[in-house]
């Protein structure tokens, strides 16, 4: 089955995959039954969870019953302890919305929610990210995880989320980081989908971020606070939740 996952996440696009999942899950939840993984997102328990990965499988980080990844679970976690977002009637904006986010995001009531993105069926306005139809000054709360490393111009998106973020707003914009590069690596030269896969982890990368990162965003005038949430765990609960210890979240306000 493992083998078989990775052979379909490298052949089928992102939005058939995204269709394709709703059946698969009830299955998996089924057969993955048990209490060694929790899922912080829905509460539930499994024996183990799936492994993920375009060139090396990650062992036990995808959740048979929300498809979140280790990144989806601190999100929430950060979210849900540290954040007024379940509570406060804020105005969101959500990018390339993740399948474990967008029914509960969805259901918040105090929430005016907007999902983005040029190709997800969850998307409620098709919209490229560097020249968004939204006015100056708009959002109170912007989710952007996992898309700047698609980006080719990826200056002028962000250009774009400081524009119609409100001043005193605040998003995440977590991306794929080498923690031990201090530049960021690109090369707008490497088009095969495979050397792609190769170089920067995903076929439809077109970089890998170092610590640099954070003060591109504080170029374009973002504030940026580096959070290492998973340092406020224990290991049984990093282990528990199939997190990514040191894995840091990119806090952003205008």
């Amino acid at each position: 089955m493992k083998k078989l996952f990775k052979i379909l996440l490298n052949l089928i696009p992102r939005p058939i995959l995204i269709r394709l999942s709703y059946w698969a899950r009830p299955i998996l939840v089924f057969f993955l039954k048990g209490n060694t993984f929790t899922d912080p997102i829905d509460g539930k328990s499994f024996r183990s969870f799936l492994d993920y990965g375009y060139v090396t499988q990650r062992k036990n980080v995808l959740s048979p019953s929300t498809l979140s990844l280790e990144r989806h679970r601190l999100l929430w976690l950060y979210l849900k302890n540290e954040t007024n977002f379940f509570s406060a009637p804020l105005k969101v904006l959500h990018f390339a919305p993740e399948q474990a986010f967008y029914k509960r995001f969805r259901n918040l009531k105090k929430l005016d929610y907007t999902t983005t993105d040029l190709n997800s069926p969850l998307a409620d306005v098709k919209a490229d990210i560097c020249a968004l139809p939204f006015d100056d000054n708009t959002y109170d709360v912007i989710l952007c995880n996992h898309v700047l490393e698609h980006i080719p111009d990826d200056t002028k998106a962000m250009q774009e989320l400081y524009r119609i973020m409100k001043p005193k707003g605040w998003g995440i914009f977590q991306i794929p980081q080498d923690l031990n590069r201090e530049t960021t690596y690109e090369d707008s030269s490497i088009t095969d989908k495979k050397e792609r896969t190769k170089i920067f982890g995903q076929y439809d990368h077109v970089r890998i971020y170092g610590k640099d990162y954070f003060d591109k965003l504080r170029s374009v005038g973002f504030k940026v606070e580096e959070v290492d949430y998973t340092s406020t765990f224990s290991e049984i609960e990093i282990k528990r939740y199939a997190l990514a210890k040191g894995e840091i979240i990119p806090l952003v306000r205008k």
